[in-house]
């Protein structure tokens, strides 16, 4: 009875973690992020460890498996080294749960709190984090989607594990008294989201992005940057009367610094022509390395500022362990490694105050808001996404965009040779969106923007604080009724696997 119980639980946890999935983009159900965590919630009460390291393998396995799908696309063993990792991280989360059946405060304290701190150490290790696949991500256009302003991802993964833990627990009438206050203290929170102060228009940019379109799910090693680079030169001609223009990400292909290099000169006399500010994506070889960066041209034609990439994409742009992995797989694809930038992503250009966030980088929340606290005014997303033939990661992106937008309050630019370029409001919502693999020119208007949210004052530390709290207070609360040990609950002691 103990092993068809414990198989149920997993069952029901793959369930949730199942659901978690379709909430994300690019299927966005956002109510079934709600569900999942509170299927996890009723597959882990009362569990002892063995029973909680299973329910939280089979929910990390439901969510993290085809959430991170999108990896095979260009490394099959980076997406096997990295779902073992990542669900190791939710597993670990789920196996630290005092889960007592029939008890509420360790579970609508300790679920949220668990959830929480995975989600944070996911942003952080390994490969420097790899924040795609998370709660917060699951509620892009979803009502909860707004108090990122109060409290960034880590309160909106919160909230959702709050909310799917209420879920579980009004299922049992001795419950449903803690579940309603717990469901009202989320309400409370969703309207402080609204409410949020998040800055205040300061001026107005006519901005266009670039997209060159092209065939969608090739490598930059089997594309001819030559061809790539004439596809944006013929787009840009249909652009209008513009501030700014944007290109997408390693457009031009280098040796050296891109301002030194033929193309970077013909940038220039682009930018002058149009008497327009051009940020253009460039991919630099240095020797054995090359460095992805994002250069400004004025519109007199000059180079006035350049940002280089600090994130890069583990098995994307580099290959951690290289010279263990080459000899377990092919690491073609992948050349050489790009280096790693530092600094804030901010160019100051005669367009205004540009904070930059390149590909990979959107889905780092601390990123855009270091931008925002040191003055940007719009912010920018040149990508490059052409490598997926799926719409999986073109879709997690533009939703991690529309969460940044809501976190600093500012519009946001995002570009894409392939698509999806787009323009996103500081509400999170998208106003203009090229469709995957045409050639376009989009055109919209920004307003440029001053102030921070809440979020960009505090950032992520009082979350990471609150969850600690809430976790210790959840297994003491459990151990000073006597519900709980290490072993899980008095139906542990029974028997429950």
């Amino acid at each position: 009875m103990a092993d068809l119980d414990l198989r149920r639980g997993a069952l029901v946890a793959l369930l949730g973690g199942a659901s978690l999935t379709a909430a994300l983009p690019p299927f966005g159900w956002w109510p079934l992020g709600l569900l999942g965590t509170g299927l996890l919630a009723v597959a882990v009460a009362g569990r002892a460890w063995r029973g909680r390291l299973a329910v939280g393998a089979a929910a990390a396995a439901g969510f993290l498996g085809p959430g991170l799908f999108w990896m095979t696309e260009f490394s099959a063993p980076g997406f096997v080294a990295a779902v073992v990792i990542e669900a190791s991280i939710l597993t670990a989360g789920v196996l630290a749960v005092p889960a007592a059946t029939g008890r509420r405060w360790p579970l609508l304290l300790g679920i949220p709190g668990t959830l929480v701190l995975v989600e944070g150490l996911r942003g952080i290790w390994p490969f420097g984090g790899v924040p795609i696949a998370t709660l917060a991500q699951t509620q892009v256009g979803g009502p909860l989607a707004t108090t990122v302003r109060v409290g960034g991802p880590l309160l909106l993964a919160a909230l959702v594990a709050l909310t799917g833990t209420a879920l579980a627990l009004a299922l049992r009438p001795e419950g449903r008294r803690a579940a309603a206050g717990a469901l009202g203290v989320v309400a409370l929170v969703a309207a402080g989201g609204w409410a949020a102060p998040n800055g205040s228009d300061t001026g107005e940019l006519r901005v266009a992005m670039v997209q060159g379109g092209g065939e969608r799910g090739t490598l930059a090693v089997e594309t001819s940057s030559t061809e790539v680079f004439e596809r944006h030169l013929a787009i840009t001609e249909e652009v209008g009367d513009v501030d700014l223009v944007v290109w997408p990400e390693d457009i031009l292909k280098v040796e050296g610094d891109v301002t030194d290099a033929e193309v970077g000169r013909v940038m220039g006399r682009l930018a002058r022509q149009r008497e327009a500010t051009f940020v253009v994506g460039s991919a630099e070889g240095v020797g054995d390395r090359f460095r992805v960066v994002s250069t400004a041209w004025g519109p007199d034609g000059e180079p006035v500022d350049r940002y280089h990439k600090n994130l890069r994409v583990p098995f994307g742009e580099y290959v951690p362990f290289r010279p263990l992995v080459e000899r377990l797989a092919d690491v073609s694809p992948i050349p050489r490694d790009a280096l790693e930038g530092e600094g804030i992503g901010l160019l100051v250009t005669p367009a205004g105050d540009l904070g930059v966030a390149v590909s990979f980088e959107v889905f780092f929340a601390h990123l855009t808001r270091s931008a925002t606290t040191a003055g940007a005014e719009v912010i920018l997303v040149p990508t490059n996404a052409a490598s997926y033939s799926t719409t999986q990661m073109p879709a997690l992106q533009l939703g991690a965009t529309r969460l940044r937008a809501l976190e600093t309050g500012r519009w946001i630019v995002q570009a894409a040779p392939t698509g999806f370029s787009a323009i996103v409001d500081p509400d999170g919502r998208v106003t203009v969106a090229s469709d995957l693999g045409e050639g376009v020119a989009l055109e919209g208007m920004v307003a440029t923007r001053r102030g921070l949210t809440p979020y960009g004052r505090t950032g992520d530390v009082p979350w990471v604080a609150f969850a600690l709290a809430a976790v210790a207070a959840a297994w003491v609360t459990g151990m000073r009724s006597g519900a709980i040990g290490w072993r899980g609950g008095r139906q542990a002691a029974a028997g429950r696997g």
